[in-house]
């Protein structure tokens, strides 16, 4: 047995596993231009579980990790992205602050707030997105045109914040909310990859931060249970993710442009609803 509580052989299936959800994640981040975070925090979960680490610091650990993948991963995205024009600069100029300013406070929640608050949040925002995708139906928008001024901005707050708690690049917000202002989902799809970028990199920095010292807040936790971690960032998890996510986002971008708009939201949608399903079971 090993100091975590598993043998040599679960450590070599877990290895493997994250692995192949590394793959499997920057697919996502390509597809659906989420970064995977959305992905990586319920694997996460069960993988750090597995490993003993305590409930207390276990969901932020995931979404601190999360954060820290989805900056090679989405950096990757929005590149290929970019190079095929769908990214929206407009509403970068208008979302770049708020978002930033979003995740500080997203961070600074990171450092006192309950562990049952991320997942109630990670679910919320799931089902909520996925009904949208799911049910879609032509006359439900907020207006034809996406605002300018202050509502932009507050929505950007919203984007960094909520990004944060839940561990995921803001793919899920911007898509969620430039389709309800009637923009096609290839384009917000190839925007949130950018802003999977903005959230990211401080978000992750943020986590680090949120995580130095756990032992201080949570005196039952031993560094034996958060091995080769920076705060709530595994070290890990991150070395064994993000090699194979950079190599398949690029692949995810292709099959989103080769995807009907329908085809795009009911495959994200189907997505959301399982995932967000899994920590319902959870909260129980």
């Amino acid at each position: 047995m090993t100091a975590t509580g598993l043998n040599v052989a679960e450590l070599v299936d877990l290895a493997l596993l994250l692995v192949a959800v590394g793959a499997v994640s920057g697919f996502f981040a390509g597809i659906f231009g989420i970064g995977g975070g959305a992905i990586l925090v319920p694997v996460f979960y069960e993988c750090f579980r597995l490993a003993g680490v305590p409930l207390e610091v276990r969901m932020p650990l995931c979404i601190g990790t999360s954060l820290a993948i989805i900056i090679p991963t989405s950096i990757r995205s929005f590149r290929a992205h970019y190079a095929r024009g769908a990214v929206d600069l407009e509403i970068l100029k208008q979302w770049w602050l708020p978002i930033v300013i979003g995740v500080i406070a997203g961070s600074i929640t990171a450092r006192y707030a309950p562990e049952r608050l991320f997942k109630i949040v990670f679910v919320m925002v799931a089902w909520s997105a996925a009904a949208r995708l799911l049910l879609v139906r032509d006359g439900w928008k907020l207006g034809d045109v996406i605002p300018t001024g202050p509502l932009m901005r507050v929505y950007g707050f919203f984007i960094g914040l909520l990004s944060t708690l839940m561990g995921v690049g803001g793919g899920l917000f911007a898509n969620l909310l430039m389709t309800f202002y009637g923009r096609p989902i290839h384009q917000a799809v190839a925007t949130s990859s950018a802003l999977a970028v903005l959230i990211s990199i401080p978000g992750a920095i943020g986590y680090v931060y949120a995580g130095w010292p756990a032992a201080a807040r949570f005196p039952d936790v031993t560094a034996l249970q958060m091995p080769f971690a920076i705060g709530y960032v595994s070290l890990i998890g991150a070395a064994l993710v993000m090699p194979t996510s950079l190599l398949t986002a690029p692949l995810g971008v292709r099959a989103a442009h080769a995807m009907s708009k329908r085809q795009l939201e009911m495959a994200f949608g189907c997505y959301l609803f399982i995932v967000g399903s899994r920590f319902v079971v959870s909260l129980l």
